[in-house]
């Protein structure tokens, strides 16, 4: 039994059946089979923007045949075998919808989510930016929110024909902010950040 991440060969690829045997005290994620360590705790800000847009989802799916999850939750991402020994990725974005419940096992969901939040912080903004967007728009997230609680805004992408489009961007207090694929979800911008 693996218990502490320097033990692993970080050059080595690995699966989800890998990922499952360890026990380490720190968060990782798997991206195309490499180990990739997560943030330690984020920021009270983080933590803040995170909570208000639970609340703001939560309420809004109640009355939605979709599903909530925040992290620590394992994503699955799989392109051909969801076999635990096929998987090459497993991520834990901030917040995820998942609307199709048989995506959903007691280990998390494998597969795509409908929706995927990813909340910045110092050390993730380049992975959420760039390696989790590209790997986002490969694996077919319908949408996709990149949100900065400290510059206070929140970007939109939307996949059309397997590529992420900037759906919208919202940076003012005044703004109603408003997704592609849930277009009847409206969140006021000064829910999320205003303290």
């Amino acid at each position: 039994m693996i218990t502490n991440i320097d033990q692993l060969d970080l050059n080595k690829t690995y699966t989800y059946a890998d990922y499952l045997t360890w026990q380490f005290d720190e968060m990782v994620e798997l991206i195309k089979g490499k180990v990739q360590r997560m943030s330690p705790a984020p920021l009270r800000r983080h933590q803040f923007v995170s909570n208000n847009l639970s609340f703001e989802l939560t309420s809004f799916f109640k009355k939605h045949p979709c599903n909530i999850y925040v992290a620590p939750f394992d994503v699955r991402l799989y392109k051909i075998d969801k076999n635990d020994n096929k998987v090459l990725t497993v991520v834990q974005p901030d917040i995820s919808v998942i609307c199709d419940s048989s995506k959903l096992d007691d280990r998390g969901c494998i597969g795509s989510p409908d929706l995927i939040i990813e909340i910045l912080s110092k050390t993730s903004k380049k992975r959420d930016i760039h390696d989790k967007y590209d790997l986002y728009e490969e694996n077919e997230v319908n949408e996709y929110w990149i949100v900065d609680p400290i510059d206070k805004t929140v970007d939109i992408f939307s996949l059309e024909n397997n590529q992420y489009q900037v759906f919208a961007n919202f940076y003012e207090e005044n703004n109603i902010i408003v997704g592609k694929i849930f277009p009847e979800m409206a969140i006021k911008w000064k829910d999320i950040f205003t303290e």
